[in-house]
């Protein structure tokens, strides 16, 4: 039990701004480990974005109250998955082979499909929560942050390392994760998914839908990375987080009147 908290909070650390305790400690293998706890954190970083909305909203219009939600999560993560999604896009949304495309994720520097990629899914995330019930913005804050980081993990399981094992910032991520580990972080999922069927008056079909859609979308981005790249980076597994979690929140913009209106 001790190790296992131990790696969660090593995944804390590597995707959030969150200070750990010194006695955890590091080793390089103990992050391909911690991928197994990625939906946790993201659950964590779901709910401290709910709770901002929330508090938020007592005061400001719901608008206002996603766009404060969506910077606390900047601010926690330290945009991270997003600088993910610029240099992802930069990289493959021209027509350059897989060396160079390579070259231009590791550029400091945004380009034009980086910056419309960045705008477009921001503006498309604001715009979906904006429009869902307050209930339902704090709930699919929490579930969406939980299954994008899930589809990370079954891509690294899925997927071999594409970049520079040498040259990468997180060298243990280029192992594959173990099937035991995907079974993990899918539990995470699984488990907020019942607490928030329990919690909510979300119909679990809304969940099933948005999970289908987080997973195609997964599936996807597999199909690109491995096509243009020979397999994952780190920025695409960012890239990959961010298209999920935009998914699973237009998913529930579009399912959840449906459900309602059945109900």
């Amino acid at each position: 039990m001790r190790h296992e908290l131990r790696l969660f909070f090593i995944a804390l650390q590597f995707f959030t701004r969150v200070p750990i305790p010194r006695w955890v400690g590091f080793e390089p293998a103990w992050l391909n480990e911690s991928a197994r706890h990625f939906p946790l954190v993201g659950a964590l970083v779901g709910a401290v974005t709910a709770a901002v909305f929330w508090l938020a909203a007592l005061v400001f219009p719901q608008g206002v109250a996603v766009g404060m939600s969506m910077v606390a999560g900047l601010v926690l993560t330290g945009v991270f998955h997003e600088d993910g999604l610029a240099d992802t896009f930069d990289a493959l949304g021209g027509a350059v082979g897989r060396e160079r495309a390579l070259e231009i994720m590791k550029d400091s520097r945004i380009g034009s499909y980086g910056a419309v990629a960045l705008v477009m899914v921001l503006g498309l995330k604001w715009a979906a929560l904006a429009s869902l019930p307050p209930l339902l913005v704090a709930a699919g804050l929490v579930f969406a942050h939980t299954a994008s980081r899930a589809a990370a993990v079954l891509l690294i399981r899925a997927l071999p390392y594409a970049g520079e094992v040498a040259l990468s910032k997180a060298k243990p991520l280029a192992q594959r994760v173990s099937a035991g580990g995907s079974a993990v972080a899918l539990a995470w999922v699984a488990l907020v998914a019942l607490v928030l069927m329990v919690g909510t008056p979300l119909w679990w079909s809304a969940l099933a839908a948005s999970t289908l859609v987080g997973a195609v979308i997964a599936a996807a981005c597999g199909w690109w990375y491995r096509r243009r790249l020979g397999g994952i980076t780190g920025d695409t597994l960012g890239a990959t987080q961010q298209l999920v979690e935009l998914g699973i929140l237009l998913t529930w913009l579009a399912w959840v009147p449906l459900v309602f209106r059945w109900s």
